[in-house]
């Protein structure tokens, strides 16, 4: 056996690593982030967190030992331009302020987000005072998630649940009951966000807004627009939502 020589070149991600700490029971948020950063300069590495089957306030606080762990488990040799925990319901359980914190202890990075925070963002963004809410969530998930808009200064009108506790399940909601929904929660709001990053989102955005006339958010959205603005990710031409088309044209 002989031994050659060989060279090193530039890493996967030459215009952009992003990394993703996403629950275990999450079939949606990865494949849409393939779809909004279709660019193959831009390395997209994945850690999962185990989340259980249903998601309950327990689930959910159990997941927070498990942060640091899921995020050391990116890989050590990436430079991260950003990483983001993937959950929504998640994140409001725990707040903010822990969430990156705990990523931080996993990864070291210059930018950490999450759905919750990246909403926000593109809310204020956006100009919204009021706004609708569709959740797959149980009533005590749905809940948190509606006062946290209202802490940071929102109008919640109309809440829609789909009182859903199964993740199996909500990836697998129909778009025409998320489009039910969001025409429900629509009234009387300036935008609707459509909360869970395991909801099926990306397609019913631009038919819901055409139809609507106001800004259609959804938890996958607003993360790689936040994603994407930190580090100036290119996202894919095609990417749904008055949000994405205001940030080109800004």
């Amino acid at each position: 056996m002989k031994q050659t020589g060989f060279d090193l070149t530039h890493p996967i991600g030459s215009k952009a690593t992003l990394g993703l700490v996403v629950l275990q029971a999450d079939e949606t948020l990865e494949q849409d982030f393939r779809r909004l950063f279709p660019d193959r300069d831009i390395a997209i590495y994945v850690s999962r967190i185990p989340s259980g089957e249903e998601l309950s306030a327990d689930s959910i606080a159990a997941m927070e030992a498990e942060l640091p762990r899921a995020a050391k488990l990116l890989p050590r040799a990436a430079r991260f331009d950003a990483v983001a925990y993937g959950c929504t319901s998640g994140t409001t359980l725990i707040g903010a302020e822990a969430v990156i914190e705990m990523l931080r202890r996993g990864v070291d990075t210059p930018v950490v987000t999450d759905p919750l925070t990246a909403a926000l963002a593109a809310l204020r963004a956006l100009g919204v005072k009021r706004l609708g809410l569709v959740t797959p969530y149980v009533n005590s998930i749905s809940a948190p998630v509606r006062d946290a808009f209202v802490t940071e200064g929102f109008a919640v009108g109309e809440t829609l649940t789909f009182g859903e506790a199964v993740e199996a399940r909500v990836a697998r909601i129909a778009p025409g009951s998320i489009k039910a929904a969001a025409r429900l929660a629509a009234v009387g709001a300036d935008a609707v966000f459509l909360s869970c990053t395991n909801l099926r989102t990306l397609d019913v955005i631009d038919a819901l807004e055409a139809e609507l006339g106001i800004p259609v958010l959804s938890s996958n959205q607003v993360l790689a627009w936040h994603m994407a603005k930190a580090t100036s990710a290119p996202v894919a031409e095609d990417a749904p939502g008055w949000l994405f088309k205001t940030a080109k044209s800004a």
